[in-house]
């Protein structure tokens, strides 16, 4: 009964992919809303091929209350992305992808408002330590200037739109994850394609052999081949074990950050990175759910 592929080593890889997109990124001389509707475009393509070849229908009928929700998500995913991007230009690969990591922390503080929950002690605690993380790296920039600390509020915003397409599907009940991801990439083409022509229009002739390569790689690989992985194999995986293994992610971007693209972290932002990412791990970890996985 083994599968082709173990689920575990499936998602380990994902996110490992998820992880080097930095670099890619910064070889693509194109606009970050241009960047992102081909992200978008190309990942919907190859998503729509996998569905249609194994043979998932998406059920429209059953899921028509909830398409504003996913439409509304999908305008998120793309604001997200474009932010990312933004804030990949303005400061360090891992400085830009620590930023962005505060997500789960926001969706921690926003929860108690929209779903009445309680927040624990834990979790006060986590909300509080991972602040302070970030306090660390946006207090101390590398390059004396404020171009750092525009790359940090970039991220910040990507991690805000990232939050919210989070707290979006929390109230998304009917559509199954891949399907849910495809109709946010339609949601986010029929959205960025009118940006993008109002803000520059399209610059793809300009790419060199380099920038296509990139490209493709970014829309096919990390964003279509890469999510059709994540989906497949986040349903086999208890929850507990995928958010621990989701940090694989920002830790291949910082090791590629200093490693490849040799850019520097102080004492300080590796402090507040190390906050930022243990103390939201701990946030996900439940006793219940590690007596359960044992």
């Amino acid at each position: 009964m083994k599968k082709l592929l173990n689920p575990r080593f499936m998602f380990i890889i994902s996110m490992a992919i998820f992880g080097t997109i930095g670099i890619f990124v910064r070889n693509i001389p194109v606009s970050s809303g241009e960047l992102a509707l081909y992200r978008a475009v190309m990942a919907a393509l190859l998503l729509g091929a996998f569905l249609l070849v194994t043979g998932q229908k998406i059920p429209f009928g059953k899921i028509k209350k909830e398409i504003p929700l996913l439409l509304a998500s999908g305008v998120a995913m793309g604001i997200n992305w474009i932010l990312l991007f933004e804030a990949y230009k303005y400061t360090s690969v891992s400085v830009a992808t620590l930023s962005y990591y505060f997500a789960p922390v926001i969706v921690t503080a926003v929860c108690p408002f929209l779903f009445k929950e309680k927040l624990t002690g834990k979790q006060i605690l986590c909300f509080v330590m991972s602040t302070l993380g970030l306090v660390l790296i946006t207090g101390i920039g590398t390059s004396g200037s404020g171009k750092d600390i525009v790359g940090i509020l970039f991220g910040l915003g990507a991690a805000c739109f990232y939050a919210t397409v989070i707290l979006l599907n929390k109230f998304i009940k009917n559509v199954e994850g891949i399907h849910r991801t495809f109709m946010q990439f339609i949601s986010a083409i029929i959205v960025l394609l009118p940006y993008v022509l109002f803000t520059g229009g399209f610059t793809l002739g300009s790419l060199d052999g380099k920038g296509w390569i990139n490209l493709l790689i970014i829309g096919l690989i990390h964003t279509g081949v890469t999510y059709c992985m994540y989906f497949s194999s986040l349903k086999e995986l208890p929850g507990q074990k995928a958010a621990i293994l989701s940090y694989i992610d920002p830790l291949v971007a910082v090791l590629i950050s200093v490693t490849v693209l040799n850019e520097a972290m102080t004492v300080m932002q590796i402090i507040g990175g190390v906050l930022i990412l243990g103390f939201t791990l701990l946030n996900e970890i439940t006793p219940k759910e590690t007596s359960k996985n044992k």
